[in-house]
């Protein structure tokens, strides 16, 4: 697995103007909240992917990717490895151009799926870390 060069994840940040997070909680002590908020700040429209929760950041939630009825730039992954090759398959389903799984979380097979289809992916990464880069 190799990731983008900062050049080309630099080029993400500037294109890019909605991020669906899967996984997302509704909890403000969580990771994915902290780092979901973070990017809303930043200017992006976050859409929550949870089937536990109604609604997140002031933003309704969705139960998949398949739920969303509108285009998604980036799909930012909050799950274990394990369910990557599933969120791969929806992300190429809904046509979003760009696959990120936070830091510690990678899947080879979801990682060769989503190259094959054309796929902008990064694992292993943390969104927020990676933007501020660029601020």
């Amino acid at each position: 697995m190799k990731n983008p060069s900062n050049e080309r994840i630099k080029e993400i940040f500037q294109k890019s103007k909605t991020i669906a997070v899967v996984g997302l909680s509704d909890n403000p002590e969580r990771t994915s909240y902290m780092i979901a908020e973070a990017m809303q700040l930043a200017g992006y429209e976050i859409i929550p992917v949870n089937p536990t929760v109604n609604e997140v950041l002031g933003k309704k939630a969705f139960a998949s990717l398949k739920d969303i009825n509108k285009h998604v730039d980036v799909v930012n992954v909050f799950r274990r490895s394990e369910y990557l090759p599933g969120i791969a398959e929806e992300t190429v389903a809904i046509g979003a151009k760009v696959f990120w799984a936070q830091l510690g979380v990678e899947n080879e097979d979801a990682y060769q799926y989503l190259v094959d289809h054309d796929v902008t992916t990064i694992m292993d990464r943390c969104i927020k870390v990676e933007h501020a880069k660029f601020k």
